[in-house]
């Protein structure tokens, strides 16, 4: 198991901007981009297991984000058959495979401070502080898809309240309700920045949907860095040895 511990480390931290924080993001995906891809390998896999279970093929009804709009929104997300038990297995895989978004974080800080990265280092989240990764998990994630289920909009603004719990989970081992309440606290004196963080690691994130969806695999991992560069610039780098 690796163990946090002071150290001075190199590596660079982003102003407390919206515009810092994401160019800071982008710099970190370019260095990590084949462990978020192998990330979202794994993620697709078990989500087309889940398809296959379920009976539904997600993207059947559309080839490209042209055909997503307002009018056939619902019945391409929502009323189709095997959407209700779709949607329930999601929301378990999604809480399962947290612990592997936090390894992806907790490679990005390897990459900032020029330590070497190994590909168990992507599991991390599976060997430390797991029962409070999954249970801020769960807690998060109901909390979100209640807002999604509020005409979607609302999402937007409660996320930003989010971005630095995994972080926090990760770097200062905290348990999953310290961890809420420290992101909410942060988030809520300096709104307007994690709500332009947010806002615009979604969209970027959410980008590869243009690619008749495939893309994501690509793009889909960028808010988990945009986490990673807003912590280090509220929290500090976090400042880590990192024994076995």
């Amino acid at each position: 198991m690796s163990e946090f511990n002071e150290f001075d480390q190199q590596g660079s931290v982003p102003e407390r901007n919206t515009g810092s924080i994401i160019s800071h993001a982008f710099e970190m995906y370019k260095g990590v981009f084949l462990y978020a891809l192998v990330t979202m390998i794994i993620y697709a896999i078990a989500d087309s297991i889940i398809q296959s279970m379920t009976g539904l093929n997600w993207y059947s009804n559309y080839s490209s984000f042209r055909d997503f709009d307002e009018d056939n929104y619902r019945n391409i997300l929502i009323n189709r058959p095997g959407s209700s038990l779709y949607f329930s297995f999601s929301g378990l895989l999604t809480i399962l495979l947290s612990p592997l978004f936090v390894g992806l974080i907790y490679i990005t800080n390897k990459f900032n401070t020029k330590a070497s990265i190994e590909f168990s280092d992507l599991f991390i989240g599976y060997r430390q502080n797991l029962g409070n990764i999954l249970l801020y998990s769960l807690i998060t994630n109901i909390i979100l898809w209640i807002s999604i289920a509020m005409c979607f909009i609302p999402v937007f603004f409660v996320y930003p309240l989010f971005l630095l719990g995994y972080p926090i989970l990760l770097f200062e081992n905290a348990n999953a309700m310290d961890a809420i309440s420290k992101t909410y606290n942060i988030a809520k004196e300096n709104y307007s920045i994690f709500l332009g963080t947010s806002f615009l690691g979604i969209i970027i994130s959410a980008a590869g949907i243009i690619l008749c969806c495939i893309g994501l695999i690509f793009t889909l991992p960028f808010i988990y860095i945009a986490m990673y560069s807003i912590y280090c610039a509220y929290l500090g780098k976090p400042q880590i040895t990192y024994n076995k």
